[in-house]
Parts: structure tokens; C-alpha cells; sequence
């Protein structure tokens, strides 16, 4: 997987409409979020901190056991940062998803499910703010969010912590039955 450095710089590509992130070694990463999502200063040029290295290696371990091809990992955790630091505030969009019975904080970089009424998928946490949390989509499958509306991969979504349980992985382990 990619490994972040010094020379990586965000900028918002006119002729795309999109903002890029450019990795050096004449390699360009587009992200998935639209620009009117996009606050002011991801319009201009904006090197790639620390604390976007951080969230990248935060970001790259919480998914690295999702059954998802390499390229895909990097892509998604580049984009939660790319949603982590340029994301505009969004109101929740909680009625597409199931109510839980418990009240749940998820972390920064935790993988959730979210359920619809015909559906669910994992997504990752980008941003906790209390009593919502703005998640993107970690399955490469469309989630349908209504008849009219589906979610795809690496689209972001802000929901009550209230429709937000955590995902829990279910290991499947050879056992021998003896006796």
C-alpha cells in the first residue's frame, strides 16, 4: 500500500471539477467527493500534513481486514481522509437507516453497518460529532437506500449514533469435532 511522504499535495483540478491528490512520481489520485461537498480551501493547493498521515495509517489499519483488493483499500482510505479534512458539514440523514436498540460511539476509523430496510453495508467512521457520526462506504456493492436512492462505494453519509451499530466480524475457523 502507499506510504504517505512530504511531497504528497491536495489540489482541486478545474478541468475534472475534482480534488486531487498528487502522490508524486507523475501519479494522481482523484477522490470521490463531489465538489459541492467541498469546502472552501480544498479549492487551493494544500499539502498533505501529518495529521492527514495519521488518519491515513488509522484509516489503512481499520480496513485492513475487509475482503477488498489492495487498490480498493488505498483508494477508500485516501478518500476518509480526503472526507475527514475537505468534507463540508452535513446535516444527518438518519431515516434511511434502521433505529438500534442501544446507543453506540463509534471511533474515528471504526467499521459500523448501517441497515436499510432492504439491506446493509459496512461503512468506516470518518468523524464522530457526538450524536452523529459521517461514515463512507466500504463495500463495493450499491446499497439501496430507498427506491429512488442507493449508496456506492466511497460515498459519504452523516447519521445519528443511534442507527449505528458496531460491525462485528464473523471468523470463520476450521474446528474439528472429536469423540
Amino acid at each position: 500500500m502507499l506510504k504517505p511522504n512530504n511531497s504528497w499535495k491536495w489540489y482541486f483540478d478545474q478541468q475534472h471539477n475534482s480534488l486531487m491528490l498528487h502522490l508524486g512520481n507523475d501519479m494522481v489520485f482523484r477522490t470521490a467527493i463531489p465538489a459541492k461537498f467541498l469546502i472552501t480551501c480544498a479549492m487551493q493547493e494544500n499539502t498533505f500534513t501529518v495529521e492527514d498521515a495519521t488518519a491515513f495509517e488509522t484509516f489503512k489499519s481499520s480496513i485492513e481486514h475487509l475482503d477488498l483488493p489492495k487498490p480498493r483499500k488505498a483508494e477508500l482510505a485516501l478518500n476518509a481522509v480526503a472526507a475527514g479534512r475537505f468534507h463540508k458539514p452535513m446535516m444527518p440523514k438518519s431515516w434511511f437507516f434502521q433505529t438500534q436498540s442501544h446507543g453506540y460511539e463509534p471511533e474515528l476509523g471504526e467499521i459500523v453497518t448501517l441497515a436499510t430496510e432492504t439491506g446493509q453495508s459496512r461503512f468506516i467512521v470518518i468523524e464522530n460529532s457526538g450524536s452523529a457520526s459521517l461514515c463512507m462506504m466500504a463495500e463495493q456493492e450499491p446499497l439501496s437506500l430507498s427506491s429512488t436512492k442507493e449508496m456506492n462505494y466511497c460515498d459519504t453519509i452523516k447519521v445519528m449514533n443511534d442507527r449505528i451499530p458496531p460491525f462485528v466480524e464473523e471468523l470463520h475457523q476450521g474446528l474439528a469435532l472429536v469423540g
